[in-house]
């Protein structure tokens, strides 16, 4: 009796391997045949059936399908809404920020452009700190807050541009929160200017503190750091300046701001 030929164990694997790949693509060529033969109204519904499961990796698929094979498809317009937040929900964050800001530059007058913004500043704000972060208590003052001060950014157009938005009282809410996380930034650095001694540094970067971020807990503190600066560098009027603001936004604490006479100088 011949023997039957039994191919080497690594033969094996590699012909598994490549009979998988043939049939993903084969899988792939079918849905993609599908979709072009699928028109553009019951290939959205599909999609959006899809993002309302949660199945957000397949709504991404078809969204993609529609808008590149019926570019100019009635469908296609909502579709490249739909995306954005289907690239967020599915944690493709870059893909959701370029395509809000696809969107926000081809539809400048689209009546859900707050949508983009909103989604846009979302993507941002919950890309800044993660949990091990918090876990591990870091100093996030000490971090530079690009996606922060990007966020506030959009969250800023959302309030300020369309104030009726049904996304506007949360955006402003995350509004304070940014506002507090980029005023705590400002004031460590201006800290650390301090400790350099870089008066000059340290003055503008609490003069920025104060006038970008007003309400902050960090403008008290920012307001101190100005008065000491100026003190040192021997700027009497704006010293006093900055003493008359603390004054009227924190009475009763004047102690904190008073003028620091050097011990050589008796009068």
């Amino acid at each position: 009796m011949s023997a039957v030929y039994a191919p080497p164990r690594g033969r094996l694997v590699l012909l598994a391997v490549l009979a998988s790949i043939i049939a993903v693509s084969g899988c792939r060529t079918n849905k993609e045949d599908e979709y072009a033969r699928t028109n553009p109204e019951v290939l959205y519904q599909r999609a959006h059936r899809s993002m309302l499961n949660q199945d957000f990796n397949n709504a991404i698929r078809m969204y993609e399908a529609l808008t590149a094979r019926y570019p100019f498809a009635p469908e296609s317009r909502q579709a490249r809404l739909d995306l954005i937040y289907a690239y967020y929900r599915g944690r493709e964050a870059e893909s959701a920020l370029d395509a809000a800001e696809t969107f926000i530059r081809e539809n400048p007058t689209h009546p859900r452009i707050d949508y983009a913004w909103y989604i846009k500043g979302l993507v941002d704000f919950e890309r800044m700190p993660n949990r091990l972060e918090r876990t591990f208590r870091v100093d996030l003052s000490k971090r530079p807050p690009q996606t922060a001060a990007r966020a506030f950014a959009s969250f800023k157009t959302v309030v300020e541009q369309f104030p009726k938005s049904e996304y506007a009282h949360d955006a402003r809410r995350r509004m304070l929160y940014l506002r507090n996380r980029l005023a705590d930034y400002e004031l460590d650095v201006a800290r650390y200017y301090m400790k350099r001694g870089a008066w000059v540094a340290a003055a503008q970067r609490a003069k920025q503190t104060v006038e970008q971020f007003e309400g902050a807990p960090a403008v008290r503190e920012a307001l101190v750091i100005m008065v000491d600066a100026y003190d040192r560098l021997e700027m009497r009027e704006l010293a006093e300046q900055a003493r008359a603001v603390y004054a009227v936004n924190f009475p009763g604490d004047q102690r904190r701001v008073e003028e620091k006479k050097s011990w050589w100088k008796l009068w």
